[in-house]
């Protein structure tokens, strides 16, 4: 399917999505209108994510679920991804992210969850406006030196 076959894909709830979705994701990812006639499996895995999240945008989510967003990506396309998800969460839509890379999820986070082996070892609100650093509190005692770790490296 091309680019755009995945995009109107998205809004098939929507009887194929209005001239306003299309220029949300067009906006938020300009890649995918330059490229709207290629085929989507063609792409490189960065430009796939793009197309993932603009298919998924295209279906006017209240709340959007990403795994490993950043995952296979370039440093320069994670922050970008990570901008397009603020800018997303930002909107009105909730978002849900299960990611490795704790310090770039907090940077946009309300909050944020880290876990051990399958344990809540740290939560943590990362900072606004008023506060300079994350706050962060260790869960589980077993899992203290682990916590503490984690909590070094969010700052």
């Amino acid at each position: 399917m091309t680019v755009q076959e995945n995009l109107e894909l998205g809004a098939y709830l929507h009887s194929g999505g209005t001239k306003e979705d299309y220029q949300r994701v067009y906006d938020l990812f300009p890649l995918c209108f330059d490229r709207r006639n290629q085929l989507a499996g063609t792409l490189s895995g960065g430009e796939q994510q793009m197309v993932a999240m603009g298919r998924a945008l295209m279906s006017r989510p209240k709340l959007m679920l990403m795994d490993e967003p950043s995952m296979g990506l370039a440093p320069i396309l994670v922050e970008r991804s990570f901008e397009v998800i603020k800018q997303v969460h930002e909107s009105g839509v909730a978002v849900l992210v299960v990611e490795q890379n704790a310090n770039v999820s907090l940077s946009i986070a309300d909050r944020g969850y880290v876990l051990s082996t399958g344990r809540l070892v740290l939560e943590a609100r990362p900072p606004t406006c008023s506060t300079t650093r994350a706050s962060a509190r260790p869960i589980s005692v077993a899992d203290r030196a682990g916590a503490q770790a984690t909590h070094s490296a969010l700052g």
